[in-house]
């Protein structure tokens, strides 16, 4: 049986735990409290942030968002935690939401959802609420260099954005805080003025992909911004990945693979130079980003299979210490659901129009309960509840 050990590395000064702010209740009907209960801070220990202790708070998960804003701003106001007046005001109270990755290609508004969900987060934290990323595959592939499911409009983002941030003198907190409600504005005045291009469109699409390079590149700004994000996260009881967690990532050291992952990002450790990093995480079949053992359809497996597996995933929670896992990165066609004894969620339901442009599903997590929470087609107002136990 596996093992672990949650001190197998020394945390350096920036990654000490850490006390966000103290709960301020919210009027929002997904308010945990009541009048005049405070709950116990929310402690994050790691760097990138991977164990999070957050005392009776509400957790919400949304899968992969692939780069689909109007898709995302559904599934968070589907969620309670996005105020539905187009204001993107956080409304989520002292909730914690986990987004599972792949917020990257397929899309055209990739840095306009990562632009509002760092918004939400700076929101969140002076309610007493919390949201955090995981980095999927896509994200990894990025920092790669492979642009291979990159969409024109978003090339043409990377190139506004850069352009935005050059007029920002390169503050890069307030420009990405404020792209995702300037983005709109932004593109369509750029696009007036390329109207003229013409033949000149080869070269804005060069422009794009230096843009792209440029931002994502290890040790560039978007890069940076993905290496503040773990691949595993453990909230209280709960495993979130955007793969899959197996015995021998966890045998590793789940804190080395984030860190590991996010010197990678900032440009700190050449990945030539270490055959073992960050691949464990984020190379091969079996990695974390790219694991696919949980979420496949096993309706028509055999028995032996089935057990195989749901052995694996056992193990993998008792080394771990978790009561399930949460993961995306395999569209359900059903929609969002649980197997193995419900040890295992898999929420990504394909919701991008890049995808399979699904009704928006999400996860809450609540006194270790969970729900899916679906909406019906076109009407946001009337939800859908599926309780699982």
């Amino acid at each position: 049986m596996v093992s672990l050990c949650l001190n197998s590395l020394p945390l350096p000064p920036s990654s000490q735990p850490k006390k966000l702010t103290g709960t301020s209740l919210s009027s929002s009907s997904f308010s945990n409290g009541s009048v005049g209960t405070a709950l116990k801070p929310i402690v994050v220990s790691g760097n990138p942030p991977t164990f999070v202790s957050a005392p009776g708070r509400r957790i919400v998960a949304v899968g992969d968002l692939h780069g689909d804003l109007d898709q995302a701003r559904s599934a968070l106001e589907m969620a309670g935690v996005l105020s539905s007046d187009g204001e993107d005001l956080w409304t989520g109270g002292d909730s914690v939401l986990v987004q599972l990755g792949d917020v990257l290609d397929r899309g055209d508004d990739e840095i306009a959802i990562l632009s509002l969900l760092r918004s939400l987060d700076i929101q969140a934290k002076a309610k007493g609420g919390a949201v955090f990323q995981v980095n999927g595959n896509h994200e990894t592939m990025n920092v790669e260099g492979d642009f291979r499911y990159v969409e024109s409009g978003a090339f043409d983002e990377c190139a506004d954005f850069l352009e935005y941030l050059n007029d920002y003198q390169y503050d890069w907190e307030g420009a990405l805080a404020n792209w995702c409600s300037m983005s709109r504005t932004w593109t369509d005045e750029q696009k007036m003025s390329r109207n003229n291009l013409g033949p000149w469109n080869l070269v804005k699409r060069q422009k794009g992909v230096i843009a792209r390079s440029v931002l994502f590149r290890p040790g560039g700004p978007l890069a940076c911004e993905l290496a503040r994000h773990a691949v595993v996260l453990k909230v209280n009881d709960w495993i979130f990945c955007h793969g899959g967690l197996l015995p021998h990532h966890v045998s590793y050291g789940i804190e080395r693979m984030n860190m590991e992952v996010s010197k990678w990002m900032r440009g700190l450790i050449d990945k030539d130079s270490s055959p073992h990093m960050p691949f464990i995480a984020t190379k091969g079949y079996d990695s974390v980003v790219w694991n696919r053992l949980y979420s496949r359809d096993i309706s028509d497996s055999e028995d032996c299979r089935i057990n195989q597996i749901n052995a694996i995933l056992e193990e993998t929670l008792q080394a771990v210490g978790a009561k399930a896992m949460v993961v995306g990165h395999t569209p359900q066609y059903s929609g969002a659901n649980c197997a193995y004894n419900c040890s295992i969620w898999r929420i990504d339901v394909g919701m991008s129009s890049g995808v399979l442009n699904s009704r928006p599903e999400v996860l809450e997590i609540r006194d270790d309960k969970a729900r899916v929470i679906r909406s019906r087609r076109d009407t946001l107002s009337e939800l859908q509840i599926v309780n699982y136990v």
